[in-house]
């Protein structure tokens, strides 16, 4: 009789403990829930975009509005999620900072994954490749064809503060110089006055810039020497974030409304007149 007093005792506590748990367990999942980036932005109704000019990642028109292929993916996200976008930008050398203090909720402007940066944020899958490009200068880089030619100590290389653009200069040519700009139009100009023998940057930048001013820039390289996987950037330890970003990846992608973004701003230039 004992025993089986005993044995309902241990039964009793074994399912107040169960219920214990499962009453913490379902209390913590829905506190993750309130406190996920996701929950966030459709209870504000907005969706806090941070990013930085980068032609034909991001730009102004000529009335000022953003026009790009990250603005074209922004809007299409906060669409999707059934809210407005709001526009915050950054300089590129403090982004990651700017995400990590809660200024925006999320990075969309072009940021390649790295192991350095996944250690500070957390990136969706890619939802486009992007690689480095030289665009040098005719005066400086007459006879220059290859990554070879750049790296040299006499040799003087621009590219954007904090980009992977720089990180390439810096893997590919470590013996050249290297001068870092907040912004590349300020790049651009140091390239076409010949103070510096060439800029790296995102293609098509580069491509760009030696089609509008071919009698003074010239691409040496025929190819991209790098390619790099662009990814949404997020905080860390959100896994409902992910979770959505990677499944709206894989929904626009099908669709091909990504490849149809894509080469609209990368392979035609039938928005220039909107930014000239």
């Amino acid at each position: 009789m004992r025993e089986k007093k005993l044995i309902t005792s241990a039964l009793v506590c074994v399912v107040l403990l169960s219920a214990t748990f499962l009453t913490a367990a379902k209390g913590i999942r829905e506190d993750l829930m309130s406190q996920s980036t996701i929950e966030q932005v459709l209870q504000r109704g907005v969706l806090r975009v941070g990013m930085s000019t980068f032609v034909p990642w991001a730009m102004n028109d000529k009335q000022g509005n953003l026009i790009g292929f990250e603005i074209d993916v922004a809007r299409r996200l906060a669409q999707d999620m059934g809210v407005k976008v709001e526009f915050v930008p950054t300089k590129w050398s403090g982004i990651l900072p700017a995400l990590l203090t809660g200024k925006f909720d999320i990075i969309i402007g072009g940021m390649g994954i790295t192991p350095e940066r996944s250690v500070k944020v957390n990136f969706s899958m890619p939802y486009d490749y992007t690689g480095m490009s030289i665009v040098a200068s005719r005066k400086l880089a007459k006879g220059y064809k290859t990554l070879a030619d750049f790296n040299r100590p006499s040799v003087t290389i621009a590219a954007r503060t904090g980009t992977t653009a720089a990180a390439a200069a810096k893997r590919h040519m470590p013996k050249a110089k290297l001068r870092l700009f907040d912004d590349e139009s300020q790049a651009v100009q140091e390239l076409l006055n010949s103070r510096v023998h060439a800029l790296v940057a995102s293609a098509p930048l580069p491509a760009f810039q030696a089609i509008e001013y071919p009698d003074k820039l010239f691409l040496p390289l025929k190819e991209d020497f790098t390619r790099e996987p662009i990814g949404f950037a997020v905080g860390k330890g959100d896994v409902d974030t992910l979770n959505f970003l990677n499944s709206w990846i894989m929904v626009v992608e099908s669709e091909g409304w990504l490849k149809e973004r894509k080469h609209y701003w990368f392979e035609t230039k039938g928005w220039k007149d909107l930014i000239e």
